[in-house]
């Protein structure tokens, strides 16, 4: 086994706890990560990026053993009971740190810091044993698509045996849609969008440089604005894209909340 590999994940995490309480909108989403952790290698350490956390600047955690953040609200009381006491990795924190600011890429450290939902949840379902050591990283507050390409292609530079990169996301992040009476046309809108992900993601005849093109300018896609009013659910995608540098090795889609989801992995070799 070649530890000089980094595997890249991009998944779409579902709503709040709901994957863990047996949500019926969730199983299918539940199945398939937990298939997936299946196939993948057991990574030594996990980088994190979630669509939960937001800073003016990209930050790690670098605490040694970083609490839970309860970032939701209205569930039963057992979600705010949901425990996955898992380690820090404060040596891979300051990794990031330090490959990020040779990029020049301003960052910071927080030892503070505790895990968010976007973190616990999916990690939850496909490594509940919660020994693996984990380090999550932010989005920045700017949102910026090409900014945030940049931070993946940073990435790049890290030197750790068996990492796992997750872009903890969701390719279709509507609200009021995920509530609305299901309708043709929702379906179409939804679909088109992720016909387009699937394609910009997936297609090798695409060269990097019209790849990198329509990750910039995501917006242009079909019913963009529709499927992600607002983007940060979208943007680990970007990190994970920026770090692999080509097109996926394996995509699936599932359906969570009865909207089409999609989830993309990369196998990147370490030069």
């Amino acid at each position: 086994m070649n530890s000089n590999r980094t595997d890249i994940l991009f998944l779409s995490h579902g709503g709040g706890p709901m994957p863990l309480l047996d949500d019926p909108g969730h199983r299918e989403m539940v199945a398939s990560l937990k298939a997936v952790a299946g196939r993948l290698r057991k990574p030594s350490a996990i980088l994190l990026i979630s669509a939960h956390w937001e800073e003016r600047v990209p930050t790690i955690t670098a605490g040694a053993s970083p609490g839970l953040i309860y970032d939701y609200y209205g569930f039963p009381p057992e979600s705010y009971r949901i425990q996955y006491p898992c380690p820090g990795d404060p040596e891979l924190a300051q990794q990031v740190f330090r490959v990020l600011n040779d990029a020049g890429i301003s960052a910071q450290l927080d030892e503070q810091r505790g895990f968010d939902h976007g973190m616990f949840v999916p990690l939850k379902l496909m490594y509940p044993d919660a020994d693996i050591p984990c380090v999550q990283l932010s989005l920045m507050s700017n949102l910026d698509a090409e900014a945030h390409l940049s931070v993946g292609r940073a990435l790049q530079g890290l030197d750790c045996d068996n990492l796992l990169v997750i872009g903890s996301g969701f390719s279709f992040h509507n609200m009021q849609a995920f509530f609305a009476p299901d309708s043709p046309q929702i379906r179409a809108r939804n679909q088109a969008f992720e016909d387009w992900l699937l394609e910009t993601c997936a297609n090798p005849a695409l060269d990097e440089a019209e790849r990198s093109r329509r990750f910039s300018r995501w917006q242009e896609a079909p019913h963009a604005r529709f499927c992600h009013p607002r983007e940060e659910h979208l943007l680990p995608l970007h990190v994970c894209y920026g770090l692999a540098g080509r097109a996926c090795d394996d995509h699936w889609s599932v359906s969570v909340l009865n909207k089409q989801s999609g989830m993309f992995y990369w196998s990147r070799q370490r030069p």
